[in-house]
């Protein structure tokens, strides 16, 4: 890293540019982290020197003469040497924290949103949904807390597990691509994986875990664990805007329209609680043709309350 950039940042100058390339560079390694706090601790030195010469020369020592400086290198060993515990310390723990600053993203009803995360995961996050996440990552793992549903396709990174936290699960991975649907409201949980494998493990029972193969999902049922193989992939594809079912319940599909379009549907007719249905539907078509195509297989009116948010199946 480039000592201008270091001492620019210490200062407080570094543009918005600098700082992220700084905090990158720091993340990419071990060595580079240490050599971040020796740049760091010597710069304190000066600083509690109080020398602005000795500082800019801090930036080009490599490059004058160093006899020149030799008394004020001495002072700054000796403070270094009453000050390496304390600065040390205080440097670690405001990295640390700096680590743990977390961000939230809340998607609304009817919306879905892409984020590249910092170590390169692409993340798809479905209607209703929040992820937590830190800044920067720590050391030991990559963790983000889920509430909702959300498509992982994470980045590679075998020193580094990347762990989705969920209400009552948390899914394990090192690099693969997979979809959880935990909505805290509903008290479901369920993941697919298209690739790689994941483990899932019971955030309150450590008898609760296994390790899922591709093309085969876990879901929750009964307060037990359970896994299935997948041959269809086409509900996973909300990510693109569409809305698929294959013989689903009429009460699960009002339960996803809920979900998509941000209101409350209220069946009154228990005749229709009957049917299955599949079919696939565009988010951006709307709810009313969504209802109309399904009343071509499904014998049932429907009345809205644009007011309250409201459709009410008769």
């Amino acid at each position: 890293m480039d000592k201008d950039t270091l001492y620019n940042f210490f200062e407080g100058n570094a543009s918005l540019d600098e700082e992220m390339a700084v905090r990158q560079w720091m993340e990419e390694s071990a060595e580079n982290r240490q050599a971040f706090l020796k740049e760091r601790k010597l710069f304190d030195a000066m600083l509690l020197l109080g020398n602005e010469k000795v500082i800019k020369a801090g930036k080009k020592r490599f490059t004058i003469d160093l006899s020149s400086l030799r008394t004020e290198f001495i002072k700054i060993a000796a403070v270094i040497a009453v000050t390496l515990g304390g600065s040390y310390l205080f440097h670690q723990y405001a990295l640390e924290k700096e680590l743990m600053a977390m961000h939230t993203i809340s998607v609304p009803a009817g919306q879905r949103i892409n984020i590249t995360l910092t170590d390169g995961t692409n993340v798809w996050l479905n209607a209703r949904t929040s992820l937590t996440y830190p800044v920067k990552f720590g050391k030991k793992n990559r963790q983000v807390i889920l509430d909702g549903e959300a498509y992982f396709d994470v980045a590679k990174d075998k020193n580094k597990p990347f762990i989705v936290q969920t209400d009552q699960y948390n899914v394990e991975v090192l690099g693969t691509k997979f979809d959880v649907d935990a909505y805290a409201e509903t008290g479901e949980f369920e993941t697919t994986l298209m690739s790689g494998s994941v483990r899932v493990a019971s955030t309150s029972d450590p008898e609760q875990k296994l390790t899922l193969k591709p093309n085969n999902k876990v879901y929750l049922q009964d307060g037990k664990l359970h896994v299935t193989t997948v041959d269809d992939f086409n509900p996973y594809r909300w990510k693109e805007g569409l809305i698929c079912f294959k013989n689903e319940s009429f009460t699960s599909i009002m339960a996803d329209f809920e979900k998509y379009y941000g209101l409350s549907i209220q069946v009154r007719n228990m005749e229709v609680l009957k049917y299955a249905y599949t079919g696939k539907f565009r988010q951006t078509d709307g709810i009313d043709y969504a209802l109309r195509v399904l009343q071509k297989d499904i014998k049932f009116t429907y009345q809205r309350d644009d007011e309250n948010q409201i459709i009410y199946i008769e």
